[in-house]
C-alpha cells in the first residue's frame, strides 16, 4: 500500500499524485491533509504515513510532502524501519540510488522545488524501482534499523 501524507504546501501537487496513482493502478491511502489549510503542520499528517509504512516496511510505501521535504523526512525517520529520502529536483541516480541501497520506503518530495513533470517521473521513477538485495546493502539497512 502506498501511504500519502502532506501539509498545505504540498496539497496540490499530492492531489495531482493521488490521480497519477489511480492511472497506474495502484492503491493508495490518503492520511490527510484532506482539505487546504494553510494552519496545518505537516507533522500530523506525515507521523501517519510512517506509522503506517513502519507497521509493513517491506510492503508499504509512504510519500511525504513539503515545501523542501526535510522537515517531513526528519518526521518520518523518527519511526523504526522508516527510510526517507528527500528528492527535491529530478535525479535519475540518486532516485534509484536510493531504492537500490538504501531501500527507502518514504519519499519526501520537495513541492515548492518540483515541476508537476518532475515529480510524477521521480515518483514513477522510485516506485519501479526495487531493492538491490545486495549483501552489503542488506547489512547496512540492518545497521540503520537496528
Amino acid at each position: 500500500m502506498i501511504y500519502l501524507g502532506t501539509d498545505h504546501r504540498g496539497f496540490a501537487l499530492k492531489e495531482k499524485i493521488k490521480d497519477w496513482l489511480a492511472e497506474w493502478g495502484m492503491e493508495f491511502v490518503d492520511c490527510g491533509n484532506s482539505v487546504l489549510d494553510p494552519a496545518d503542520d505537516y507533522p500530523d499528517f506525515v507521523a501517519q504515513v510512517a506509522r503506517k509504512v513502519s507497521e509493513d516496511p517491506i510492503n508499504n510505501c509512504g510519500i511525504v510532502l513539503g515545501a523542501t521535504g526535510q522537515g517531513e523526512a526528519i518526521v518520518a525517520n523518527h519511526r523504526h524501519m522508516a527510510r526517507a529520502a528527500v528528492i527535491y529536483q529530478y535525479n535519475e541516480e540518486v532516485i534509484k540510488l536510493a531504492r537500490e541501497h538504501n531501500a527507502s520506503n518514504i519519499l519526501a518530495l520537495g513541492a515548492s522545488f518540483l515541476s508537476d513533470d518532475d515529480a510524477q517521473k521521480t515518483i514513477k521513477l522510485w516506485l519501479d524501482t526495487p531493492f538491490s538485495k545486495e549483501e552489503r546493502h542488506i547489512r547496512r539497512i540492518a545497521k540503520i534499523d537496528a
